[in-house]
């Protein structure tokens, strides 16, 4: 299993065999660690494999002790964990707290809890009439060695978070962090083993793109959460080995404000789930779109709250609103949308510019006068923006919401409830809200996945959420029968006469009408 070493804030020179981790809103180098090697991995999914029959051994409750243990160690660590997912992505002390630290304690416990709920054998019933009688069952199995290769924007919550179910299954897995944000993966698994997990269960195979191709090629099943093009890539090489994929990818998640909406709780949204984690949120506010009659009302409130956000390098609670972006080609991206939008004729209200001399950061900028020919409207951002789109009504907003090629998330302002679920259902969205936004995730009993290929294929969380790290076994179990069935050789004309008489009555249907 790797393990970081320190390294002095100055050293920048590294071997090949080896990562320098940085800290992204101060450019200090604050940790290496191994880039793995095909036959590393190999190593580990060997070992992992070795170990997965007697996890899966432990049943529900010995696999549940482990992971009520893991959640009581992640509270007793909070300051620990937080401070490392802060330092190595640049995020707010509080966005790691809420996102990161709350979701992983919550997703233990969960996970413990509703393993066996979700998994437990099903009894099928069944109208033919060759098992009448007989007992039909439907089980899950592990898969066996699941690999999960996560994003760098939530290094607890979108990476090691999807080996949670995966491990409360029976299963073993490789987790490959990105290279980006490795270092809470490798705290994550210390905690596991001092929590009891068998050694081999789980494995953190840290590396650059070549790493992950590596786990992707040893592994039963994959769970990739990043890049629509990546996303891409993996699920045709999982394709070609027959293996099973679940991929969360790129969101451009709209909010829609009508006339009659609570203004100020519709602003308060539009700034803190488009600005939170720096906008690096696959399901954050990334377009709004607000109807005329309030869309003066509505600027100007997002306009004075979004300058008044406290932007800088994270020193501990309280510190600051937003932090830094982790991945420094997110500064290019959010800046060619900002340029293409000016270009283009929008205005900047607010922000707009890189910013600092050291580490990767962009200002919290609010755009306007904006249109689908932008790429700020129709990308993936993943910055601190938000582009603002006034419409004339309801149904432009819909129609807007939905030209996209992406569809994870989106919500919806008014205070008339029935007509917000309405336009919601509309919406062509894996996951939508009605006066509120991002909070369904925590709802660990509610599916989450995208609505659109853009956005992934397979969900997150609720059944679905653990049942797929899990092969489906049906079993057939005949207690009661003859030495030989009616219907075995020989044939004879009589019982096929019988028999076609028996199927007329059981196949009639409804009348004719």
């Amino acid at each position: 299993m790797a393990t970081a070493v320190p390294a002095a804030p100055s050293e920048r020179q590294v071997s090949p065999e080896m990562i320098a981790v940085e800290n992204p809103a101060t450019g200090e180098i604050i940790g290496h660690v191994p880039d793995m090697d095909a036959a590393q991995v190999a190593d580990l999914a060997q070992r992992a494999r070795a170990a997965q029959p007697g996890w899966e051994a432990l049943g529900y409750d010995g696999r549940a002790r482990v992971l009520r243990r893991m959640q009581r160690w992640l509270m007793d660590n909070a300051d620990r964990v937080i401070t490392t997912i802060s330092s190595e992505t640049g995020k707010a002390y509080e966005d790691a707290q809420i996102a990161e630290l709350a979701y992983g304690a919550q997703a233990f416990g969960f996970w413990a809890k509703n393993a066996r709920k979700y998994l437990a054998d099903e009894k099928i019933r069944s109208s033919s009439v060759f098992v009448k009688g007989k007992r039909l069952i439907l089980r899950y199995r592990p898969i066996g060695l699941v690999g999960v290769i996560g994003p760098w924007n939530y290094p607890l919550t979108n990476s090691f978070g999807d080996c949670i179910p995966a491990l409360a299954a029976g299963n073993s897995v490789i987790l490959k962090p990105s290279e980006y944000t490795p270092l809470t993966s490798m705290l994550m698994a210390e905690g596991l083993a001092e929590c009891g997990l068998p050694d081999g269960v789980f494995a953190v195979a840290t590396g650059r793109g070549p790493t992950g191709a590596a786990v992707l090629d040893e592994v039963d099943m994959v769970m990739f959460t990043g890049s629509t093009a990546t996303g891409r890539k993996v699920g045709v090489r999982a394709a070609e080995r027959l293996i099973p994929a679940s991929l969360e990818l790129g969101g451009k998640d709209p909010m829609i404000v009508l006339a009659d909406a609570d203004l100020e709780r519709a602003a308060n949204h539009a700034v803190y789930y488009s600005m939170f984690n720096a906008g690096q949120t696959c399901i954050s506010i990334e377009r709004c779109y607000v109807e005329a009659p309030v869309y003066d009302d509505f600027l100007a409130r997002v306009t004075a709250k979004t300058r008044a956000i406290r932007q800088g390098v994270p020193n501990g609670p309280g510190s600051v609103d937003v932090g830094s972006l982790t991945f420094p080609p997110q500064v290019d991206t959010v800046e060619r949308h900002v340029a293409d939008a000016r270009n283009r004729g929008a205005r900047v209200l607010t922000g707009g510019h890189r910013g600092r001399d050291h580490g990767h950061w962009f200002e919290p900028t609010i755009l306007v006068d904006v249109d689908h020919d932008m790429a700020c409207m129709r990308e993936e951002t993943f910055g601190p923006t938000l582009p603002i789109m006034k419409v004339a009504d309801a149904e432009e907003a819909i129609a807007l919401a939905n030209d996209s090629e992406y569809g994870l998330c989106a919500s919806v302002f008014t205070r008339n409830i029935s007509r917000g679920e309405a336009l919601a259902r509309r919406i062509t969205a894996g996951a939508v809200t009605v006066n509120d936004a991002l909070v369904n995730y925590t709802a660990l009993e509610l599916p989450m996945g995208g609505g659109k290929p853009g956005s992934g294929v397979g969900y997150r969380h609720g059944a679905g959420g653990i049942r797929k790290y899990c092969r489906q076994q049906s079993l057939l179990i005949s207690r009661f029968h003859p030495h030989r069935d009616m219907h075995m050789h020989p044939y004879n004309a009589r019982r096929t006469r019988l028999f076609t008489r028996a199927l007329a009555l059981l196949n009639r249907g409804l009348p004719n009408k």
